[in-house]
Parts: C-alpha cells; sequence; structure tokens
C-alpha cells in the first residue's frame, strides 16, 4: 500500500545528524534508530539523540515485523566488556538528560543481558551524572533473576514492548509469548513497586479495535504507566506486510481511552516509537503520577 502523506519523516541531511552519527560511529556504538530503520532516525539524530542499542548488532530471534539483522542459527560474537564505558562517554558528549537504551534480544546469554543491562545505568550515571535512564529491555525468557538484576540498578523508567495483540504473535512474534511479556512487565511491578512501568504497541498488523482495548487492560493489570501507540510500517520486503494505515484522528482517540483507562502518559500518533520523544514523554508521567517522579529508589 501507498504511505499516507501523515506518514513523511525528516532526512538525514542536516550537519547535526551527521555529528550524531560520526559519534556513535567513532566510538563503535550501535543505535536502534539505525538497525531498525526507524522513521525518526532524522528527527532524533539532527537533534542530538540516539536510542543505543547494546551487545551487539544481531539479534537470536526472527521476528517478522524488525529490521535488525538476525543470527539465524550462526554464532553471535559476545557483548564487547568495555561497551558500557564506551556508552556512558556518548551520553556525556551528546549532553543527554535522558538516555534510552535497548539491545537485541541474546537468548545465548544465561541471563539474557541482564547484567549487560545493569552495567549500562551504572556506567551512563558515573559518566553524567543526573541523567536520566531507561531501560527498553527483550523478555530474558521470562527468567525473574534477570529482571532482579535490573532492579538490583533501576532504571528511572523499565520499558518492555509487547509490541502487537496476542492473536498475532504467532505471525510477528513467533520465538515470543504475549503472556511471557505480560510477566515480565508484572514481575517487574513487583519487584520494584511504584516504579514507572512502559509499554508499546505497533499498530495496522491487522489487529482489530477490540483487541487494541483488550491489550489495554491485560497492560494496565501487569502494571504498566506509560504507554506507546505507533504505525507498523514494513522495514523490508521480508518483512510482514502492513495491513492498515490508522489515520492521525484515530491515534488520537486510542490515547484518549488509554488516558481514559487509567494510564497515566501516553504517546500515540502514526510515527511514534518506544522512545520517540521519551523525555517529554517522562516528564508528563511525573506531572500526572501520584508519586511526584520520584524514581524508582
Amino acid at each position: 500500500m501507498r504511505k499516507p502523506s501523515w506518514l513523511r519523516s525528516p532526512g538525514l541531511g542536516d550537519e547535526s545528524s551527521a555529528r550524531t552519527r560520526a559519534l556513535l560511529d567513532g566510538l563503535g556504538l550501535h543505535s536502534v534508530c539505525s538497525e531498525a530503520a526507524c522513521p525518526n532516525l532524522g528527527r532524533c539524530f539532527g537533534s542530538g539523540t540516539a536510542t543505543f542499542l547494546i551487545m551487539g548488532r544481531i539479534c537470536t530471534r526472527n521476528c517478522s515485523y524488525c529490521a535488525v539483522e538476525k543470527a539465524l542459527g550462526r554464532p553471535v560474537p559476545p557483548p564487547g566488556e568495555d561497551e558500557p564505558q564506551r556508552l556512558g562517554e556518548a551520553v556525556a558528549r551528546l549532553g543527554l538528560g535522558h538516555a534510552v537504551i535497548t539491545s537485541v534480544t541474546r537468548d545465548d546469554l544465561r541471563d539474557g543481558g541482564a547484567a549487560c543491562f545493569a552495567s549500562a545505568t551504572r556506567a551512563v550515571r558515573e559518566s553524567r551524572p543526573g541523567c536520566t535512564v531507561e531501560l527498553l529491555t527483550p523478555d530474558f525468557a521470562g527468567r525473574v533473576e534477570s529482571l532482579e538484576r535490573i532492579a538490583a540498578e533501576p532504571p528511572e523508567i523499565f520499558s518492555h514492548n509487547v509490541e502487537t495483540v496476542e492473536r498475532l504473535f504467532p505471525l510477528v512474534r513467533p520465538q515470543a509469548s504475549f503472556r511471557t511479556s505480560l510477566g515480565v512487565l508484572s514481575s517487574y511491578t513487583r519487584l520494584k513497586p511504584g516504579a514507572p512501568v512502559k509499554s508499546g504497541l505497533m499498530l495496522g498488523l491487522g489487529e482489530t479495535r477490540e483487541e487494541i482495548l483488550a491489550s489495554f487492560e491485560d497492560l494496565l493489570a501487569s502494571g504498566v504507566r506509560i504507554l506507546t501507540l505507533g504505525q507498523y510500517l514494513r522495514p523490508g520486503r521480508s518483512c510482514t506486510p502492513v495491513a492498515r494505515y490508522l489515520d492521525p484522528g484515530e491515534f488520537e482517540e486510542l490515547k484518549e481511552i488509554a488516558l481514559g483507562a487509567g494510564f497515566a502518559a501516553v504517546a500515540s500518533g502514526p510515527l511514534v516509537r518506544s522512545s520517540f520523544d521519551a523525555a517529554r514523554l517522562f516528564e508528563e508521567f511525573c506531572a500526572r503520577d501520584e508519586v511526584g517522579g520520584e524514581g524508582p529508589g
């Protein structure tokens, strides 16, 4: 299907974008912006920010919605021992006030990479005191001990995306489980009561309105307070096709429904992604939430 006009996004031609890309390349760091072909890459790089992708750029799973390179049975290099330090340096040099860190899924690692996330959090705080940290993690195959490792070095926001409704998991996330993802969110909520927990859905994969609203209920019951809703865009020919493009009005309507259902902060729009305006969304959460944004402690 032809993309509608509201899905146009900025290019990568300006000097600020080039500086951000050069900094990441020079430090040997990856971003989900580049690896996952994010439509907001030009906007984020141009404003001097990025969502960092740790533990390499090769994923051990084969989700059909994602452009990140897949291992497909090949051995995956171990995470770089000095990656946290390089990440901390990048955050400091970019002058970030809010750092979003995600990763490929590493089923080959015993803890799924939880220790790498904890080290990254610590490195950011050492290199850039006062910078808030948002971790967007994989499901760690549901291991509670991995979540305990994250909770021992807690980010300001813990995030894990379900990505789609339960019925579509076999199509787009065949090696994952909707219920496992809900369990990850619930387990972290139990480990860190009151901590901001975030999740997101891609829309336009063939889900129904009823399935979206049912997912809202499941996420709220799992402790999610911050929600992102965005349009799925097919990043490559081998990926799942788009079933439907939602118009901006539908996204606005879903935002109002989500806020009315009990979410404290919602970003909803065609180009919204998990880390879209993450700092602003965290501020919105802090302003609305009864804990006053004191963080996970």
